[in-house]
């Protein structure tokens, strides 16, 4: 296999059998060396002692004139028993207790006995341990630090080396088709797919493409299935690296794996290099003491790496990250990560778009409706929508299913919002009419609110996730912004629970905690950050940061301001909540009759809800129908748009795959050409040949055997494998020709 497809040739640790030859052999002498010195140290230790004895069995033996023989050391008595001694053919020891009357007891019992100097020092002794607890600790240090820098690989602290995972073109298996949502995004990437196919097309003009282009977006949106799709059209090998995998506690590790990483990408040109989740190097560099040396090393060797490779290389440079905010202004600029691409949250569309990708090898009934599962799911992302996917198919197995049923996705959805139905938790009876009020207060409040999301679905069945039950309200079509009027109406209709509680039991329970906190923030919104105040007009009071993680506020302004707020907000909450009551109090008579079916059925869903409210609002249902005839009509014309955008999108793609067959076609034809030009004059003479021969009226065979020799013909191999004939006066004799 070449070398250059081969990323393991030429690497001696590759080959897990070489590992002995490196710090794998130099481990198992170390750990030769140990034991030995433990089995000598023992050996000096307990040499000639097998089984230790108390003083008293010695003094018992010794009256029972049991011991032939007692040697004295320092430390322990060595006893030798008599044949006739239960410890016959054993030795025996006991310590030495400096027992002054030893000597005599020894003489009266006719026992033998000599002194003995100690065969070892308590100086050696303390050598000898010392110095195994030293070699133990170097063996451990060689090996943690071994495997900390690439599985014991390259020597004896290789803590440079690249462990970027690669794939090569055939191992991908990821293409455009399999990324769906993302249309934008992927439009953006069409250009780079062609640069990468025909870098000098781009280089004959002029035009130098971005080296690096940055992913942004929330987590889950499909980053690096996205990049890895790019290389997947392209064609091309796929570097895959995590931004965290640079930095070691060494100094100088990162910066090393940055120069190993871009050597093997221009080895491998044109590739495309992907460092996921970036800002875990590509942090804003700071004057602050506690800064971090390594990832600042790091950094810098790969803004000098991006300014160094060569652009004709074909060498694209693909990095995703949720922290935009935070990355180092000079990995931003021209010349490095200059193009942004927005990775954002698919809207309707789009997520039954990607629920029909993860669908492919799932088995649905064949009343499955996955726009109507994408309604249920505003803001959710790609790996939220594989998850519920995942989940329906769980659930029709549990149930005995072959195939997963609209049931089943609904109750993923809702089990991924509100956790799973907490069947043993059994409510009293008052608790339980408590929350059915409270959820109709809920729903009838955003049924009766103008513009409101309309409700799909209302139940009172526990769930494990603490909620004792919930209205769920799902938007009929994606909205990109959002008006003051709507927010106050979410606001409403999140204390209407509150309210119903207020209305019917004329008291308030924890219920609502969520509803407040949610209702407060949102209040705390409009002030801050919206500019929806009239104390504070178009005043941005809030920052936010990290955008596409948790959207956190900070506040930017002084203590007496703050109190200000705290006022406004306050306002908006009591306006929003005596709304809810004064729309609750005007149709107690829904509110009775639509929680006396809650009560019955435990869950309700959104069409049999609002039939009950069409019931005394018959006005009501015939604007929804105005409403629907104009949505309809809206949501054709945006079909349309995106239906032409995609064509233009494939069309695109198609054109590259067109240019670059055509581009093949004609290599293969110069290169025909060329053997014909290289061949041309033997052509000629054979075809001379022929012409007289026939003129003759000779035998072909015969005439062209005898002919050969005379012409002093040679056969020579073309690339095609066919032999032809080659005139050495008409064939140049240079090996070139």
């Amino acid at each position: 296999m070449d070398q250059k497809n081969n990323p393991n040739k030429g690497n001696k640790n590759s080959n897990p059998n070489n590992m002995m030859k490196g710090p794998g052999k130099t481990i198992i002498i170390y750990i030769v060396i140990a034991l030995a010195l433990v089995l000598s140290a023992g050996y000096i230790r307990n040499t000639s002692l097998n089984e230790e004895i108390t003083y008293t069995k010695f003094q018992q033996l010794l009256n029972q004139k049991q011991i032939s023989e007692v040697t004295i050391t320092q430390d322990d008595l060595v006893i030798t028993p008599k044949d006739t001694s239960e410890y016959k053919g054993k030795s025996l020891y006991t310590p030495n207790i400096n027992n002054p009357q030893l000597i005599q007891e020894l003489k009266d019992a006719g026992v033998t006995f000599v002194g003995k100097n100690p065969t070892y020092s308590p100086f050696i002794n303390t050598i000898v341990m010392y110095g195994l607890m030293f070699l133990f600790l170097i063996f451990m240090w060689k090996f943690v630090f071994s495997k900390m820098s690439g599985k014991m690989g390259g020597g004896m602290m290789p803590f440079g080396k690249n462990n970027a995972k690669v794939y090569m073109e055939d191992e991908i298996g990821v293409t455009f088709n399999d990324v769906a949502g993302q249309e934008e995004a992927k439009e953006s990437l069409v250009e780079v797919i062609d640069y990468l196919n025909d870098p000098k097309k781009y280089t004959e003009i002029g035009a130098k493409l971005p080296k690096g282009a940055l992913l942004v977006g929330p987590p889950g949106t499909g980053k690096t299935l996205l990049a890895k799709a790019v290389a997947g059209e392209a064609k091309v090998p796929f570097f895959s690296i995590s931004g965290s995998s640079f930095v070691e506690m060494f100094v100088g590790a990162g910066a090393k794996r940055v120069r190993e990483l871009f050597k093997d990408a221009a080895e491998k040109a044109p590739c495309i290099i992907f460092i996921d989740e970036i800002d875990a190097v590509g942090k804003s560099r700071d004057s602050q003491l506690q800064s971090n040396d390594e990832r600042e090393q790091t950094l810098n060797q790969l803004l000098a790496e991006m300014d160094g490779f060569d652009s004709s290389k074909a060498i694209v440079i693909l990095a995703a990250t949720n922290r935009p905010e935070i990355l180092d202004k000079a990995l931003l600029r021209p010349g490095r990560f200059d193009r942004r691409i927005i990775v954002d949250r698919p809207d309707l569309p789009g997520r039954e778009a990607i629920l029909k990708v993860h669908a492919k090898d799932v088995k649905l009934a064949p009343d499955v409706d996955l726009k109507d599962i994408a309604k249920s799911t505003p803001g959710a992302v790609g790996a939220d929508l594989a998850n519920i996917m995942n989940e329906g198919a769980l659930r029709a197995v549990r149930e005995g299913r072959k195939l997963v049923s609209q049931d089943d996705l609904r109750e993923a959805v809702e089990d991924i919002i509100a956790g799973k139905e907490k069947k043993d938790r059994i409510l009293s009876k008052k608790e339980r009419d408590a929350v059915a009020f409270h959820e109709v207060g809920h729903a009838l409040v955003a049924g009766l609110l103008e513009d409101s999301d309309p409700v799909h679905k209302i139940t009172i069945v526990p769930r494990t996730m603490g909620a004792l039950g919930y209205t769920m309200q799902l938007p009929e079509d994606e909205k990109y912004l959002v008006s003051k009027e709507d927010l106050l109406n979410q606001i409403t209709v999140m204390f209407g629970g509150r309210a119903a509680e207020e209305e019917v039991f004329n008291l308030v329970s924890t219920g609502a905690s969520n509803d407040i906190e949610r209702a407060t923030q949102t209040a705390r919104s409009m002030v801050t950050v919206y500019g929806m105040s009239e104390r504070f007009d178009m005043m941005a009071l809030e920052s936010v940061q990290n955008r596409y993680l948790d959207g956190r506020a900070v506040r930017n302004c002084s203590e007496q301001t703050s109190t200000i707020i705290d006022e406004e907000v306050l306002a908006i909450v009591k306006q929003c909540h005596q709304k809810a009551r004064d729309i609750l109090r005007e149709n107690r008579d829904l509110l009775d009759k639509i929680t006396g079916v809650l009560l019955e059925k435990e869950t309700i869903f959104g069409d049999e809800f609002m039939e009950i409210v069409y019931e005394k609002y018959p006005e009501m249902k015939i604007k929804k129908q105005e409403r629907d005839k104009r949505r309809e009509e809206a949501k054709r014309q945006v079909e349309e748009a995106k239906k032409k955008a995609e064509e233009l999108r494939k069309a695109k793609l198609e054109e590259i795959a067109r240019r670059n067959e055509e581009k093949a076609l004609a290599a293969a034809k110069a290169e025909e050409e060329a053997r014909k030009a290289k061949f041309a004059p033997l052509d000629e003479a054979l075809e001379k040949m022929k012409i007289e021969k026939e003129l003759k009226g000779e035998d072909s065979e015969k005439n062209e055997s005898e002919i050969k020799p005379s012409l002093n013909m040679e056969k020579e191999q073309t690339s095609e494998g066919n032999e032809v004939e080659v005139k050495k006066d008409d064939v140049n004799d240079d090996p070139q020709n």
